[in-house]
């Protein structure tokens, strides 16, 4: 039996990309998911794809943006399935941009989205696993949160803040049984480029994900790191394409 087996799942960003195949993946082998993202449509698709293939998964709608609602999303995991086993703080954007553009409206929402939607979501699930002395929590973080470049300043500053944050967390908390792991993918298949607004800046984005991996390569790092024994903590996991340079 996977050590994931019956283990209560809340996935945030699970509308898509790394997100709905980690939701796929961890379903498979057993867990009880609660997938969590803003587009109710494709949340209630995912849902049905997961039963049908004879998974266990619930869904909210929620804005990692709102302390409130993440709140209330640890409240109706609780509810619905008596406890919380992993989170997994997935929700992420990335408009990357010059910082001369001056583009603040799209630094307030990566910081809002990337960081406090990370720190809302600790927050709403610690009490219970302090509680219990036990838990799991997985925060995306990205290469560019160990390395930054032209036009991904503030990105990279978001991602470096989920590194920082997580390392503090696991230094709070590993006395109380609390595993932390932090994921770092490169380039990946997915909606994230999408977000970037310069469309001159899109492009040349996108030639450079012509060689990304699939979602479905981060959900099996994100599921290893989850079925380990209790008493193994998979901290950290830097993911690229073999051909990726950064």
């Amino acid at each position: 039996m996977s050590n994931i087996q019956d283990k209560v799942v809340i996935i945030t960003g699970a509308s898509s990309g790394i997100g709905e195949a980690t939701a796929k993946e961890i379903a498979s082998k057993g867990a009880k998911l609660v997938l969590a993202a803003r587009r109710e449509d494709r949340l209630k698709k995912l849902q049905e794809e997961i039963q049908d293939n004879g998974g266990q998964a619930i869904y909210k709608v929620t804005d990692v943006t709102s302390h409130e609602q993440m709140e209330e999303l640890a409240e109706y995991t609780l509810n619905q399935f008596g406890k919380i086993d992993v989170l997994v703080n997935n929700a992420g954007l990335m408009p990357l941009s010059f910082l001369h553009q001056k583009k603040v409206k799209e630094w307030d929402t990566m910081i809002d989205v990337n960081i406090k939607g990370v720190l809302y979501g600790i927050a709403a699930v610690l009490p219970f696993m302090r509680e219990h002395k036990s838990g799991h929590i997985i925060n995306l973080s990205s290469v560019a949160g160990h390395v930054s470049g032209p036009t991904a300043a503030v990105y990279s500053g978001t991602k470096f803040a989920v590194r920082a944050i997580s390392e503090g967390l696991r230094k709070e908390e590993f006395s109380n049984n609390i595993r932390t792991t932090i994921i770092s993918p490169g380039s990946v298949t997915s909606e994230l480029t999408e977000t970037i607004s310069d469309v001159n800046l899109k492009f040349v984005v996108d030639e450079g994900y012509k060689d990304a991996i699939d979602s479905e390569s981060i959900a099996r790092a994100i599921a290893f790191a989850i079925e380990q024994p209790s008493d193994v903590a998979v901290n950290e996991m830097l993911i690229r394409p073999t051909s990726q340079e950064l």
